[in-house]
């Protein structure tokens, strides 16, 4: 929370001020109004509506109840039919999305300079919220700023935060790690669709020397590596939350020794005879730290890791690609638009293998990209260098 920008508003007939806090960038809100346990569910979706934050001064059961109002009204507005064109659906449904959170994230909740929330009946969210944004830092307060309220941010935020945290504490069972368990942290995406995870544990593998994997996030599939007996294994990843949560995983998994967490762009130094990249699925704009796993802006990691491919690679050494085809079923990119990427890269496709996804999406009939997620597979693509 380094040099956060400043919101104001009046209270009391003063003008306060605190630091603003959005993992997804949101902008400050030019406008708040007071909120509290009487402001009727009606009146406050009128004004989130219309552009105006609410700060609670009230029970914080009372605010996550309003949130709950706030989505009930959000989601029985009128929705049109989707339209036949599934890539026309996409866009359209991603627009929802993000107007909807954009609703709900006008809900504001204050924290102290402790990061604690001073309402009645909060919970302790000071572990959460350090644990998420790093320790109290001794930033100044703006003038104006009150111990109580020095940092404002949404309420669905702080509820993220919340649960990401259980999330830590409890894990995700990995049946590839013999049902041991991974802990994501917050910001980090949870390998909670397991299919890709036992395309790794599965897969032949072409030496158990040393292995690369490119965007170890958790550090699931390092860790999946190192199971399987490969003595070696460099993690990279850009995102010190990954970075960190991913040297977590590996020593509580016992496989500390075996796997060296790098910070980098892709690719460590050097060449290797298994390099492992799991991409960013669907080529668009995320809009949250998470998302970011999910969501790759014109497929700038999957293009980057096949052109570097090759030049990673010892002789006769296998780089695996696990990507879902989700996009294709979308619109957002063609098997042809892939396959000429592997040549541009110099490789060579030597196999591939398929796994139908297992997410209770993939059979939801009411979701507007059902079509699309019904038809998924993913694929671990064995690639190598092109002779």
């Amino acid at each position: 929370m380094n040099h956060p920008p400043v919101v104001e508003w009046t209270e009391d007939d003063q003008v306060r001020t605190a630091h603003w806090h959005s993992e997804n960038g949101a902008r400050p809100p030019r406008r708040i109004a007071l909120a509290n346990d009487r402001t009727r569910a009606d009146e406050a979706y009128r004004l989130a509506c219309e552009g105006t934050a609410l700060l609670w001064r009230g029970d914080f059961h009372n605010a996550r109840q309003l949130l709950t109002a706030l989505a009930r009204r959000v989601d029985r507005r009128p929705q049109k039919a989707p339209p036949a064109d599934v890539t026309q659906a996409f866009h359209l449904h991603r627009a929802a999305q993000n107007q909807r959170a954009r609703i709900l994230g006008m809900l504001l909740v204050p924290l102290d300079a402790e990061l604690a929330v001073p309402l009645h009946r909060a919970p302790d969210v000071r572990e959460a919220c350090t644990r998420a944004y790093g320790p109290p830092d001794e930033t100044e307060l703006p003038a104006g700023a009150s111990g109580d309220t020095a940092v404002l941010l949404s309420l669905r935020e702080l509820l993220g935060v919340i649960g990401a945290n259980e999330w830590r504490r409890k894990g995700v069972e990995i049946p590839a790690l013999g049902g041991d368990r991974i802990h994501p942290h917050y910001g980090v995406f949870s390998p909670a669709r397991g299919e890709y995870v036992d395309l790794v544990a599965e897969a032949p593998l072409p030496d158990r020397g040393l292995a690369f994997d490119i965007g170890t996030g958790t550090g699931v599939l390092a860790s999946v590596l190192a199971r399987r007996g490969v003595r070696r294994v460099v993690a990279t990843d850009q995102d010190p939350r990954a970075l960190a949560c991913a040297r977590e995983n590996t020593a509580r998994l016992g496989v500390a020794d075996q796997v060296e967490i790098v910070a980098a762009d892709l690719f460590p130094a050097g060449r290797a005879p298994l390099v492992v990249c799991n991409p960013p699925w669907v080529p668009a704009k995320p809009t949250s730290p998470v998302e970011h796993a999910v969501y790759d802006p014109g497929n700038r990691m999957l293009h980057g890791f096949l052109a570097g491919l090759a030049d990673h690679l010892t002789p006769g050494g296998e780089g695996w690609l696990i990507l879902s085809d989700l996009a294709e079923h979308l619109g957002l990119r063609s098997r042809a638009e892939l396959l000429a990427a592997f040549a541009e890269g110099g490789l060579t496709v030597l196999d591939r293998l398929d796994i139908a996804p297992r997410h209770p999406r993939a059979r939801d009939t009411s979701d507007p990209l059902h079509v699309a997620r019904a038809a998924e597979v993913t694929s671990l693509w064995r690639l190598g260098a092109a002779a």
